[in-house]
């Protein structure tokens, strides 16, 4: 990966990202010239060591030279000879005009004038081919752009039983399609800017003009605007410098790859960010219910979404606590388990060399490796070694006297809860919060704990993602918009957004 230039500004401040940029882009703001040898040789010096670059030259009417600069693979080849050389090949001298009036001459559904060497590679960048002939000091950026891309697939991530079968693809395009699909109404707004020195990635901002706060839409604008980096590969780059709170564990901003969930956020007031190259799309602001709630909450009956939701709650928490609550009661509480239990218990540990508090951290460490290396393996054979590994591990491990079977039975429960989460990045969180509540069970007892978790519960109350508090509308608690965390009610009783 290479190495980048990160510049994190304050959003209180507001600070414009800064015109200036490295001598590699020194010169571009100059200006086009009449003399079109000048301007393709500069163009040229620009383009060094780049063959995939070309200059084609012709004549306009078969007098007037002409050079058209594209780079090969991002521009529609095929169209500019039909409807481009073609056409001011057979252009003859009592035809000949102005930049403006030749431009709205093709046959393209988009031209645009360009007058500094700036203006001519971005657009050639971006895979519109430029049109510059003697004697106009403006250039004419041809609407040819075409590339290869991936057809629209189901979502990977967010895989579901019931609802649309599409996901965003790494083509901008495509993606405000897949929108405008589904909101048709023209209060949807899309913002356009670049973002990256190098890579001048296209990053649009969508909000419905008539629901979204216009504070919040002006907050976002300037935090992205404040960004300064060398490139953005993926969306994830500007989630870490638009987030509230860079240091904490949890996601501020939600992800998404679904076109209904982006849809159904914007629907609720919230702003969607689209990044050129990702199939992902970040979606602010994000409380921690709204990130604990699945697409298919709404595309089945409210009488089982609110049962699942209310599960899933209750996994989620058990993912957090549930090993360290064992290690707790283990090694301090004995007394709060039945006797029954406490002997079966003992019995199993008798050969086990280690601690009730190494003997978890072990385990969670095993299945943590086991887990991810399931996520790097090709997907014929992932599933199945991070299955069969645990199975023999943790068979080989009990035998071997390593680990205790009741401890694999709750790091194993506590593996299944944590796939409850229905986003990837929240489950990060609290799998990595596990292990500090572990070890302070094992120095404390019940008492470490309930101090790690009033330390999570006080850390997410100050939290806060765009201005709006993490555990809205909890804390502080808000009746009207009970109706889709507690439960989801029914479509006939959610009338209001707020």
């Amino acid at each position: 990966m290479p190495l980048f230039r990160r510049e994190r500004m304050s959003h209180k401040q507001q600070k414009w990202r800064s015109s200036e940029t490295d001598a590699g882009h020194a010169g571009l703001d100059e200006a086009l010239t009449s003399d079109l040898d000048r301007n393709v040789a500069r163009l040229q010096s620009i383009y060094a060591n780049s063959y995939d670059v070309i200059f084609r030259s012709f004549l306009i009417g078969g007098r007037t030279k002409a050079v058209i600069v594209y780079i090969q693979g991002l521009s529609n080849t095929g169209e500019m000879n039909e409807y481009v050389l073609g056409p001011l090949m057979q252009l003859s001298h009592e035809e000949e005009c102005s930049v403006e009036q030749l431009a709205h001459g093709l046959s393209l559904s988009k031209v645009d004038i360009v007058t500094t060497l700036a203006g001519c590679t971005g657009a050639v960048s971006t895979g519109n081919p430029v049109l510059l002939y003697e004697g106009a000091p403006q250039g004419i950026a041809l609407g040819l752009c075409k590339w290869e891309k991936r057809s629209i697939d189901e979502p990977s991530a967010e895989a579901g039983v019931r609802g649309p079968r599409e996901a965003f693809s790494e083509t901008l395009q495509v993606n405000t399609s897949q929108l405008r699909r589904i909101i048709k109404s023209p209060a949807l707004k899309l913002e356009a800017m670049t973002i990256g020195d190098y890579t001048d990635t296209q990053v649009l901002i969508a909000y419905m003009e008539s629901i979204a706060d216009k504070k919040l839409v002006e907050d976002v604008r300037t935090r992205l605007s404040g960004i300064s980096i060398d490139a953005i590969l993926e969306s994830e780059y500007i989630e870490e410098f638009i987030e509230d709170n860079p240091y904490s564990p949890f996601p501020q901003v939600q992800s998404t790859e679904r076109p209904d969930i982006a849809c159904a956020a914007l629907l609720e007031g919230r702003i969607a960010i689209l990044t050129e190259g990702t199939p992902f799309v970040l979606i602010v602001p994000a409380t921690l219910f709204s990130l604990l709630q699945s697409q298919e909450d709404y595309y089945q009956r409210f009488w089982a979404s609110t049962a699942i939701r209310w599960l899933r709650y209750l996994f989620t928490t058990l993912s957090l606590l549930l090993p360290s609550l064992y290690v707790s009661l283990l090694t301090y509480h004995q007394e709060m388990v039945p006797t029954a239990l406490l002997v079966t218990m003992a019995s199993t540990r008798e050969t086990v060399p280690f601690p009730a508090l190494v003997e978890a951290l072990i385990m969670e460490v095993t299945f943590e490796v086991l887990r991810e290396a399931g996520v790097r393996l090709p997907k014929q054979i992932g599933p199945a070694v991070s299955i069969v590994g645990a199975l023999v591990i943790g068979q080989a491990a009990v035998q071997a006297g390593i680990v205790s079977p009741p401890m694999v039975i709750v790091v194993a429960i506590t593996g299944i809860a944590s796939f409850m989460v229905p986003r990837y990045a929240v489950g990060v969180s609290f799998r990595l919060l596990r292990f500090p509540i572990i070890i302070l069970a094992g120095m404390l007892g019940l008492l470490g704990v309930m101090l790690g978790l009033t330390t999570i519960i006080i850390h997410l109350c100050n939290l806060r993602s765009f201005g709006v508090p993490y555990l809205s509308p909890v804390a502080p608690f808000k009746k009207a918009d009970m109706k889709d965390i507690a439960i989801r009610a029914p479509w006939w009783r959610m009338k209001a957004r707020r």
